[in-house]
């Protein structure tokens, strides 16, 4: 929920842009919405609403503001965060549902009525998820109008809009510019490479890109993905195709480039990467309470702005969590590699080290168990889960209520608290997943002096709540 109006108005008049995203701020006068960090002059109070999303400013009337980019601000922690309905709807809508199952779809994967959740999201968004929808499909389109060269015929259809025409009105009405001025007004002249498209992805400082990297390059599966000096790579698998993303941390923003086989799964690949690298994170307010802890405090201190590493796929991270199983990190990689190699699909233009996507889930069900080099046990529990995948009966992803999803996940025999909490922790981004019984975090408390059983563990994590899951990311890298 928003703060009250008063208390936004203080936070926008620090023109501090860790606000960015929390909430929008619209000004009567000139009918323009910005974000709170705006530089423009500071408008008087009276004169000023406040809107929890863009949409919602949007369908008050409303235009982004050419100067501030408030379309482009950082995703709201709130919304990521929270595991009620409507954050789990924002969510979806940003990963492109809408577009691509329309309001009943996204209705029916929530577990309501199309009617009762157009006035859920309403009263705690300020906007149904068709504005929602709306304004995400304005953002997609912008990005291909600025970093592209396609025609705007393709740009219309590629966003998701249903003709040329109402991709033209929603330009005008959103932006206050046709598709042609924008085009002008993009930073670099000249269109992203020949089948490539890029972009920035806005992030809250600070931002600790060398422990990301670091954690992704350990796991980094042999033909799937790689880490290239400051740049991750790897392989996408989405709605209409497959594509490849390269992902470089900048001072600020994300540099993004994705190669797609269809231009439709834009929305969709750009909310991966954010979820891959938990962009929508809020690290000062993660730090603040993690820093005030006597045994995280020099950890915090020496690591501000650690992120937790989600994934671009989450069933890929659920199979990949049970091969883990008892075994080690290399261990796992090497085996996730072989799986790759024998079930994966190539990609139509392979970069660098990365060749094919991961099997899906469907395939590894199917899979001959000669093919899953493990033992007996742990082969029933991969292809079980990867059954239970193929069939939408668990959907470890932005849209999954975490609590039902921890039930489903133990429900499947051979995964246990330190699977499933692995899983919520990367695929769903619960920050509040904990790992108790994780070997390498046990060792780091032995190691931080405070030797402990995963019961004590879980007692001395509790006054890190909500923000378990950066803690054990700050205890694991102090092993290295």
């Amino acid at each position: 929920m928003l703060p009250d109006p008063d208390t936004c108005y203080q936070a926008m008049l620090s023109r501090d842009p860790r606000f960015d995203g929390w909430f929008f701020v619209a000004v009567s006068s000139t009918r323009i919405y910005c974000r709170p960090s705006c530089p423009a002059r500071t408008p008087r109070r009276e004169q000023v609403r406040f809107y929890p999303t863009a949409a919602a400013a949007q369908a008050a009337g409303y235009r982004a503001c050419l100067r501030c980019r408030p379309d482009a601000a950082p995703g709201s922690p709130e919304w990521n965060l929270r595991a009620g309905a409507a954050g789990r709807a924002m969510r979806l809508i940003a990963d492109g549902l809408v577009d691509r199952e329309g309001v009943q779809g996204l209705a029916r994967r929530l577990a309501y009525s199309p009617r009762h959740l157009r006035r859920l999201l309403t009263d705690e968004l300020g906007a149904g998820p068709l504005e929602l929808a709306r304004a995400q499909r304005a953002q997609t389109a912008r990005t291909l109008v600025e970093t592209t060269g396609l025609p705007f015929t393709d740009v219309a259809f590629a966003a998701g809009f249903s003709s040329v025409r109402q991709f033209n009105d929603t330009m005008r009405e959103v932006f206050a510019r046709t598709p042609t001025e924008l085009r002008r007004r993009r930073r670099d002249g000249t269109p992203a490479a020949l089948g490539a498209i890029s972009l920035r992805l806005p992030h809250r400082s600070p931002f600790h890109a060398t422990g990301l990297l670091a954690f992704l390059a350990e796991r980094a599966v042999p033909g799937v993905e790689e880490v290239d000096g400051t740049t991750y790579r790897r392989s996408l698998t989405l709605p209409h195709g497959s594509g490849i993303a390269e992902l470089t941390p900048q001072t600020g923003y994300v540099g993004c480039t994705l190669r797609l086989a269809d231009v439709r799964d834009l929305a969709a690949a750009v909310s991966r990467c954010r979820a891959a690298f938990d962009l929508d994170a809020d690290p000062a307010a993660v730090d603040a309470a993690l820093g005030r802890d006597g045994l995280l405090a020099t950890l915090v201190q020496s690591a501000p702005g650690r992120r937790v590493p989600g994934t671009v796929d989450g069933a890929e991270l659920a199979m990949r969590a049970v091969l883990g199983q008892q075994i080690s990190v290399r261990a796992a990689r090497r085996i996730a590699g072989r799986l790759a190699e024998a079930l994966g699909d190539p990609v139509p233009e392979p970069l660098g080290g990365v060749r094919r996507t991961f099997p899906s889930a469907a395939a590894v069900a199917a899979a001959d168990p000669a093919l899953l080099p493990m033992p007996a046990a742990r082969r029933r529990t991969l292809q079980m889960l990867a059954s239970a995948l193929a069939e939408g009966r668990i959907t470890p992803d932005a849209g999954a209520d975490r609590n039902e999803m921890r039930r489903r996940l133990l429900d499947v025999p051979g995964i246990g608290a330190w699977t499933a909490s692995y899983i919520l922790m990367r695929a769903t981004a619960d920050t509040d997943a904990f790992p108790a019984a994780d070997h390498g975090l046990l060792q780091a408390f032995a190691h931080l002096g405070r030797p402990v059983d995963a019961g004590r563990a879980t007692a001395l994590a509790e006054p890190w709540r909500p923000w378990r899951a950066y803690a054990v990311q700050h205890l694991w890298a102090s092993l290295s």
